[in-house]
Order: C-alpha cells, then sequence, then structure tokens
C-alpha cells in the first residue's frame, strides 16, 4: 500500500495541497529571495558585482556579471510569474549547486573558516532542492 503525499492525485481532497493563493506566493518568494537582493545588489552596484566575477576567477568579469544579474531576477520573475516556472527553478539549481561548489569549498578550509563555509555548502543543498521539488511540482501541475 503506497502513501498518499499532499498534492498527489491520490491524497484526500482536504489534505490536497493550494495550487495556487498567497501562501504558496510567499513561500516561492522566500525562496527566490537571496536571488532577487544579490541581483538588485549586482545591479546597483555593477562595479561590486564585477569585483566578486573576478574573486571567483570568472573571465570576462563584466560579462559573467551580466549574466549572474539576468539570471538571478530573470528567473526568479519566471518563479514568481508562474510563467515557465519550472525552467526558472532549475536555472536557480543549477547555478546554486555550481555557484556552492565555487564559493563554499569547505575541504580547503580550516577551523572556524571550515566549519561556517560546510555550513553554508550545504545549506545551499537546502535550496537545491527546493528548486527542484518547485520545478517537479509545477511538471505535475502542468500535467494535471
Amino acid at each position: 500500500m503506497s502513501a498518499a503525499y499532499p498534492g498527489s492525485a491520490s491524497a484526500p481532497q482536504g489534505r490536497r495541497l493550494s495550487t495556487g493563493g498567497p501562501v504558496r506566493w510567499v513561500a516561492l518568494l522566500l525562496l527566490c529571495a537571496a536571488y532577487l537582493q544579490g541581483g538588485l545588489v549586482k545591479l546597483l552596484d555593477f562595479g561590486g558585482a564585477v569585483g566578486e566575477m573576478q574573486h571567483f576567477g570568472l573571465a570576462p568579469a563584466p560579462l559573467f556579471a551580466i549574466a549572474v544579474i539576468v539570471l538571478e531576477l530573470g528567473a526568479s520573475a519566471l518563479i514568481l510569474t508562474g510563467r515557465l516556472r519550472w525552467l526558472g527553478a532549475l536555472a536557480l539549481a543549477v547555478f546554486t549547486a555550481s555557484a556552492t561548489f565555487m564559493a563554499n569549498r569547505y575541504w580547503d578550509a580550516t577551523g572556524q573558516d571550515r566549519f561556517m563555509l560546510m555550513n553554508s555548502f550545504f545549506e545551499h543543498w537546502g535550496l537545491v532542492g527546493g528548486f527542484l521539488l518547485v520545478a517537479w511540482t509545477d511538471w505535475q501541475e502542468r500535467r494535471g
């Protein structure tokens, strides 16, 4: 006997998760908050964004800064508007997974830095999981 999960077709009607509404939108906003903040800060301080790309060895830094700004703001907009939500969620999942290997290299650190980088590394995997869940849910809703 398989368990019925909230939101699944086999779940009782009263236990099905809502496919819309303000609570869901706020949850998506919170999931995207760091990317909205990061994209806006980079947009308003483009020199700082270029410096960040240089810090991580990405060249040409201005081109990478523009790409990251477009990705963070554009993918968040897709998620929040519901238009190609799955694509925005997958884009931020891939971006986050890639960036965490670049920015949170705890295996190269020692002491307190290692501890903090390790925490951040695994916290980012939680975000990746959240974005994959958003993409999967969007696919399921489109199929149904």
